[in-house]
């Protein structure tokens, strides 16, 4: 199968999870008329018949497989076989749909648990499959090296030219906030939010606070793949074989341990109690700050600070769920 070359002037993007925190992020970045989405209502994407039947009808020149079900440690640690089974669904029907389609490129969004747990800091995409994965989130990591290897195959057997993209952990506007499924970041904003208004005088987190957590605003990421996504076949090829994986880290450099962000966030919304920490709950890996090395040669460093980031996140959750009283 020869695939086509790329013409980013009539590049035709069908981004799945178009509705998720980065996805929609890939959406604000993008102008509308490139853009292709589909709701979960209108395309389950783990129909694999639904997902054949779409691509052969649309024939995006791309695609950017943002799709998955995600969540923190603690949705990880409760549910790993739909972490697994959902996501290895979604993975491969989009995957093997977009190649018998003929799509030229797709991009999928990896994870940087995906990395081992032991890897050298920072993480360079030469670590990937070097040792054993993170136990607190492995079925959602190795969902996720399974789409990896697809994507490598893919590009051996049939000539296509499909990358993974690794960023390091987003958020942002769109963030979920549900307490039982959500990140650290989202989790620590509601969770300080309704302490300030709460007038709680002491709040609990997780683990010891002393692991590190690389953290990069949403459309920071957004505007670093859809670089990815406008280069020439030349750049992009170069991208495939600069290691044994076709993967690439977006990586913000901002590291900031679990009690400093609890604390920064506290400070933001106006939380003056005290915040302790419970050594007993699981710290998850202690640090994970990626290699970004190869991001930054093609001209891309992130743009909006933390601090300014957690303040544009924190009025997010504010306009969405607290002005009416609601919570997630």
């Amino acid at each position: 199968m020869t695939i086509p070359r790329f013409d980013g002037a009539t590049m035709r993007t069908f981004i799945a999870g178009h509705r998720g925190l980065l996805g929609a992020a890939l959406v604000r970045a993008a102008d509308a008329g490139t853009q292709l989405v589909r709701t979960r209502a209108e395309l389950n994407l783990c129909d694999t018949a639904a997902v054949d039947a779409f691509m052969q009808a649309e024939r995006p020149t791309q695609v950017i497989l943002a799709a998955a079900r995600v969540g923190g440690i603690h949705a990880n640690s409760t549910y790993p076989v739909e972490f697994l089974a959902d996501n290895l669904a979604i993975y491969t029907n989009v995957i093997q749909s977009a190649r018998r389609a003929g799509v030229q490129r797709l991009i999928f969004i990896g994870s940087n648990c995906s990395y081992p747990r032991a890897a050298p800091q920072p993480i360079a995409e030469s670590s990937l499959f070097q040792g054993e994965v993170e136990p607190t989130n492995s079925a959602f990591a190795m969902a996720k090296l399974a789409a990896i290897e697809l994507c490598r195959a893919c590009n051996q057997q049939y000539g296509t030219r499909y990358l993974a993209v690794m960023p390091t952990s987003l958020y942002g506007p769109g963030d979920n906030y549900d307490p039982a499924n959500s990140h650290v970041a989202a989790a620590m904003i509601r969770r300080f939010v309704q302490a300030a208004a709460s007038g709680s005088k002491l709040e609990t987190i997780w683990g010891s606070g002393s692991p590190l957590r690389e953290l990069l605003y949403v459309d920071d990421c957004a505007a670093a793949i859809w670089r990815l996504a406008a280069l020439p076949d030349a750049e992009f090829d170069h991208l495939l074989t600069a290691s044994r994986y076709p993967v690439i880290n977006i990586g913000g450099g901002t590291e900031v341990s679990i009690l400093k962000l609890a604390q920064q966030v506290a400070e933001i919304v106006g939380y003056g109690g005290e915040i302790r920490t419970d050594p007993t709950k699981p710290d998850g890996v202690m640090r994970k700050l990626l290699d970004n090395t190869r991001m930054a040669a093609l001209g891309w460093t992130a743009q909006v600070s933390l601090e300014e980031g957690l303040r544009r996140s924190v009025a997010d959750y504010l306009t969405r769920f607290a002005a009416d009283g609601a919570t997630p």
